[in-house]
């Protein structure tokens, strides 16, 4: 390896590091992954207008009509970085490959939490405001079906049943679900006509995968850094959404400068700076396919 020039992350250390994204996001355990060329690629949704013909023999065919709406995914760049001893440059290789690998841990979690907050706020992780780069290409600002969760949570059930009724109403199917925190907190909470807690499995903290069979999320990042008071995102996630990477994954060993800006040079003291990048991209291929539940009343208008 040449450390003080760019490189890439080994197809190891890149394989390592997309399984922790899918293991820790939300949205990449609840949709597809694939790969994504560096200049994008398009999605098309065909809509069929019409059901199918019975024709009988020698009979006369009908237009059935088809309606398609491209979507294009284009990957954006993402970066992280962080000022190590200059020590790193002279130890051996194995506890260099120690040090790279705890880099990799720590920045596939922070691509996996910043994954959520992007897809479904729009907003730049590292500021938590919104991004004019990715723009309206995210959840809050596309899926306009929303369930108002009257007095507060108290009856989160009904909410759930409310969402999937909208979305079953616009012809999509419903794969998934990713909730807040305080909405697991609510269901938890919620009893049955008996007085007995109705989702046992959510008792003292728990997050199960799945909830009445429907795989479910639980995680901060629904709720964090959002101005419309989401709570939950339910639908067809396994059809209507998809995001990929793009396979290469630089990353850089900065021997020289400011590189974050901080006002400390790097050799004045004795730190090198490590930097790796990814191309993230990801698509919302039919809004209607998806809900939203609001907080009670405090919605704040987009």
């Amino acid at each position: 390896m040449v450390l003080n020039k760019g490189t890439l992350f080994d197809p190891v250390l890149v394989t390592d590091l997309v399984n922790k994204v899918q293991g820790e996001s939300s949205i990449a355990r609840l949709s597809n992954q694939k790969p994504i060329p560096f200049n994008g690629q398009k999605e098309f949704t065909f809509t069929m207008d019409s059901e199918i013909d019975v024709v009988a023999e020698s009979g006369k065919k009908s237009h059935g009509g088809v309606s398609l709406a491209p979507r294009t995914i284009v990957p954006i760049k993402i970066e992280y970085g962080a000022r190590v001893s200059d020590e790193f440059m002279i130890v051996d290789k194995e506890e260099r490959i120690g040090i790279l690998k705890a880099f990799n841990d720590g920045f596939a979690r922070k691509v996996a939490r910043g994954l959520d907050l992007m897809v479904f706020h729009g907003v730049n992780p590292r500021t938590g405001e919104a991004s004019s780069v990715i723009g309206n290409n995210n959840f809050d600002d596309l899926v306009d079906q929303e369930i108002q969760a009257e007095n507060g949570l108290d009856d989160p059930n009904e909410n759930v049943e409310s969402a999937i009724a909208v979305v079953h109403g616009s012809g999509a199917d419903v794969t998934g679900m990713a909730i807040s925190t305080e909405f697991r907190s609510a269901l938890a909470k919620q009893k049955d006509r008996q007085g007995n807690p109705m989702f046992p499995d959510l008792a003292w903290g728990n997050a199960p995968s799945s909830i009445n069979g429907l795989p479910v999320e639980v995680n901060r990042t629904v709720s964090e850094m959002t101005d419309k008071n989401s709570r939950v995102y339910i639908g067809d996630f396994a059809g209507s959404f998809k995001w990929g990477y793009a396979k290469q994954i630089p990353l850089k060993v900065i021997e020289y400068g400011d590189p974050d800006n901080s006002g400390n040079d790097l050799q004045g003291y004795n730190q090198v700076y490590l930097r790796s990048e990814a191309f993230l991209g990801w698509g919302i291929l039919d809004p209607e396919a998806f809900a939203r539940i609001i907080e009670d009343d405090a919605v704040v208008e987009g």
